[in-house]
């Protein structure tokens, strides 16, 4: 693996923020600074996580510090995702989203596990 990019956990944060962005766009005005901005930036910051803790890859504990950043994340996005269903789209609309996000909360987690078991950690002499 060169780049954050050729990480599944990546792909699928980067597809599913753009979906979340484009769901949020059909939300009442009222919602669009509200709700529909924090989901937005959680989801975001899914996938922006992710990437900047690859960069520090060299280093295994910045490395899965990011990426419980980004699990954390994806859990403020469940969070936000399910009010906005139950608000707005009647528990219906958002299911597959919201199972998608619990998918790459697994995900991530299995992640995260095979950083801290497998990863090996460049020191500085």
């Amino acid at each position: 693996m060169n780049s954050y990019k050729d990480l599944d956990i990546y792909k699928l944060a980067y597809r599913l923020a753009l979906e979340v962005h484009r769901m949020t766009l059909t939300l009442p005005k009222y919602e669009l600074y509200e709700q529909g901005s924090q989901v937005r930036r959680s989801s975001k910051s899914i996938k922006d996580n992710i990437a900047e803790g690859f960069g520090r890859r060299r280093y295994k504990d910045e490395f899965v510090r990011f990426l419980i950043f980004a699990h954390s994340s994806c859990d403020e996005a469940i969070s936000q995702l399910t009010m906005i269903n139950e608000l707005h789209f009647d528990n219906k609309n958002l299911i597959s989203l919201l199972d998608e996000y619990e998918l790459l909360g697994a995900k991530i987690n299995k992640f995260i596990q095979y950083v801290e078991e497998n990863w090996k950690t460049t020191r500085n002499p």
